[in-house]
Order: C-alpha cells, then structure tokens, then sequence
C-alpha cells in the first residue's frame, strides 16, 4: 500500500512540475489566440468565404493557428454552403489544438514546431484540392457571416480577453496534469516499451492506431498524442497522423449542422485517410 501511495505521489509532482513550466507560455499564447479571435475572426470568416479555388490554401493557413474555435467556424460555414468541402478538410487537417502549445512550453521541443506544422499545412492543401476533385466542391455565393462559434460560452458581452484565456489556460492545464499523472503511472508500471508496444510501437503501423486516437472530439486527443511523442511512446511520423485527423469540436459542429450525413461522412472517412496516409508515408520515410 504504502509503495502504491509513493509511486502516486511521485506522479503527481512530476506531472505538477512539468505542467508548471508550460503555465505562462500556455497563458500567454490564449491570450494572443482571444485577441485574434475577438478582433479577427469575422475577418478571417469573410475572407475563406471569398478565395474561391484558393480554398484549401486559405484553410490550410487557418487552421494552423492553434485553436479548434477556427474549426468550428469552417464547419459551420460548409454547413452554410459558404465554402467547399476540400476547405473545410484543409481547415481540419490543419487544426492542432493545443499541440503546438504543449512543444512550445516543453523546453528542448520548441524547435519540432515548425516542422510539424509545415509538414500539416501541406498535407491539408493536397487533400484539400483531392477533396474539391472527389466531392466536386460545391460553392456557393458569400453569406452574411453571423456569430459562429459560440459552444463554450467564452465570447458572450462583457467577457472581455482575460477570463476566456485563463479559462482555457485552466482547462488545458488540468487536461495535461491528468493525462500526464496517468502516463507517469503507466510508465512507471509498464515502462516506456511496453506503452510503445501498446500503440504499435516500432511497427510501421502505429500511424493507423494514432490517427483513430485523433478523431476523438477533444483537445484531449491531441493533448495526448502529444504527450506520447515527447515521452517517446510514438514517433514523429504517428502524432503527425493523430494531429491530422484531430479536427477537435468541428466533427461534432460538422455532423449537428450539415443535413447531408452522406457528405459528412465522405469527409469524415477523407479525413481519416488523410491522417493515416500522410502518417504511413512519413514512417516509410523514416521520420
């Protein structure tokens, strides 16, 4: 009893202190992230409504930006007939949520970012033009662009910048300190091999079973892709593909507000093969 309470407590201050260290950057970065989505995000719908066949370039370029709200704005928009499917998959593959916030915050990862979303930008604009040419994208003419996005509550009057970015500055926090508490455990009872071997390890498949990891609707999933990338338990070429296929809350905004549930899972099932197409291809290629 008195070894299974240590090995908590061991986890727990671990997990504590390295989720400490990311604190101000992960703060900072949701306060910058609500400013731009306070003052830009009207802007930014109006202007993916208005690329035309430059879509998926657009998307692409959106949905970088670390935050699944941009997401939500695209599927809302395809809903609407604003943009074409092949955008809202750019927007999709290129959603990382927290991800390039967690290797931001960790030192020593901080130059992965890059790379990583170089590598999803442009995956998302080749399957974004693949979608346009298999579903034949329909576009239709710009439509007034209302309040999109406002699932969390974090934009009704008076919220200002501050609390919204704390709110998810905690929110995120928590989710970090949980799942690192849980991976500290596992790692500490199994070790590291047997975790990697769980998921595939140092097999050229572990790409497929990440990205079915990504598709759960929830910065949690990438979070803890994340995770098992800098803990070593997957490689670089599976948290691209688990990245790829994390569209966050936008699969659930997708399938409540686009009728057709036949489009919504052709899009469903593109973006699933993209994550895990891109995420073979990399581990072929030994990354």
């Amino acid at each position: 009893m008195d070894l299974i309470i240590e090995t908590l407590f061991h986890a727990c201050v671990h997990a504590g202190v390295d989720c400490l260290k990311m604190l101000p950057f992960l703060f900072a970065a949701f306060l910058l992230i609500e400013a731009l989505e306070h003052h830009g995000s009207r802007k930014l719908a109006r202007g993916l409504a208005r690329v035309g066949k430059a879509g998926p370039v657009a998307g692409a370029l959106v949905g970088c930006i670390p935050q699944c709200g941009f997401s939500v704005i695209a599927a809302n928009l395809y809903a609407g007939g604003v943009i074409s499917p092949g955008t809202l998959l750019a927007v999709f593959v290129a959603t990382s949520d927290e991800a390039v916030l967690i290797l931001l915050g960790n030192p020593g990862s901080a130059g992965e970012v890059l790379p990583l979303l170089a590598g999803k930008i442009l995956i998302a604009v080749l399957a974004g033009y693949v979608t346009d040419l298999v579903l034949r994208g329909r576009i239709e003419e710009p439509k007034e662009v209302g309040e999109l996005c406002h699932h969390c509550g974090c934009h009704k009057a008076g919220a200002g910048l501050l609390r919204p970015a704390l709110n998810h500055t905690v929110r995120i926090f928590l989710y970090l300190f949980v799942f690192t508490v849980i991976l500290n455990l596992v790692i500490e009872v199994f070790g590291i091999r047997q975790l990697s071997t769980f998921l595939l390890g140092d097999t050229p498949v572990q790409p497929l079973a990440a990205a079915v990891v990504g598709l759960i609707p929830n910065c949690a999933a990438s979070v803890m892709l994340t995770q098992l990338y800098l803990s070593g338990a997957i490689s670089f070429a599976s948290v691209m593909a688990g990245l790829c296929t994390g569209a966050g809350v936008g699969l659930i905004v997708l399938f409540k507000m686009n009728e057709s549930r036949r489009e919504n899972l052709k899009l469903l099932g593109l973006l699933v093969a993209t994550g895990m197409a891109a995420g073979m291809a990399l581990e072929l290629l030994k990354f």
